[in-house]
């Protein structure tokens, strides 16, 4: 079901077949505005994160180091899992997260390091 399908348009509040209030519905919406800002937020962090990773792809094809640094890819995923069980966040999950993002920068610096960028 959608925010959308919560009014019927009459102005009452409730929806056509499930009678659902409307400070429900406002509450919906006021939350997913907040997310909606949340994910806006992470996205622009993740851009500030990328335009770092290209500078140490840089960096590195021109010292010819390799792309990958599993060392570091170890202990960044381990402080991360300790920062998600602080924020009650599943570690498992943002371990996930992070080896995705990580693979991208790792294409990323492959490219670069191939002079493709």
């Amino acid at each position: 079901m959608n925010i959308s399908d919560l009014d019927n348009g009459t102005g009452n509040g409730k929806g056509a077949a499930d009678g659902i209030d409307e400070n429900v519905t406002a509450e919906l919406a006021r939350l997913r505005d907040s997310i909606d800002n949340i994910d806006a937020a992470v996205v622009h962090m993740l851009a500030e994160r990328f335009k770092c990773t290209q500078q140490v792809g840089h960096l590195k094809a021109r010292h010819q180091l390799p792309p990958a640094d599993p060392g570091r890819e170890a202990s960044q995923i381990a402080r991360l899992r300790q920062l998600a069980e602080n924020a009650k966040l599943d570690p498992a999950f943002a371990e996930k997260l992070l080896n995705f993002i990580i693979a991208e920068v790792i294409r990323h610096h492959e490219t670069i390091a191939a002079g493709e960028e």
